[in-house]
């Protein structure tokens, strides 16, 4: 008989500048998660398609690479998890509406931030 594997926190981060991309996989990683990174909000929506009930929190750029934003994303997120916790960030305001449940940071945030949220998402 096989032992059943520890639950283990899942994130998605969608970002497509490398940096910041790697800097929040970092912190969500020491802070336990297992980390899924994506560049475009294409890749990110074929996750959602296999994924969504396993992700606890899912943080997005506003621009990223390719068709669909950050804020289009965070819908079709919403539609496959309602219970997913989004934040969605950007240096610059908003043009379009969030998803109910979906929360906003402007840029920049801090680090501190990020491992907050980590622990929200747990609770939820």
């Amino acid at each position: 008989m096989g032992q059943a594997q520890p639950f283990q926190a899942t994130a998605l981060i969608v970002e497509d500048d490398v940096m910041q991309r790697e800097m929040l996989s970092l912190l969500l990683e020491e802070s336990g998660y297992l980390v899924i990174q994506c560049e475009s909000a294409e890749a990110a929506e074929r996750v959602l398609d296999k994924n969504a009930g396993a992700l606890c929190l899912m943080l997005t750029d506003v621009q990223l690479a390719g068709c669909m934003n950050g804020v289009e994303l965070a819908h079709v997120a919403k539609d496959r998890n309602p219970k997913l916790d989004v934040v969605v960030t950007s240096g610059r305001p908003l043009m379009q509406p969030l998803p109910d449940g979906a929360k906003f940071w402007a840029k920049p945030w801090a680090p501190l931030d990020v491992l907050r949220e980590a622990e929200i998402a747990l609770l939820n």
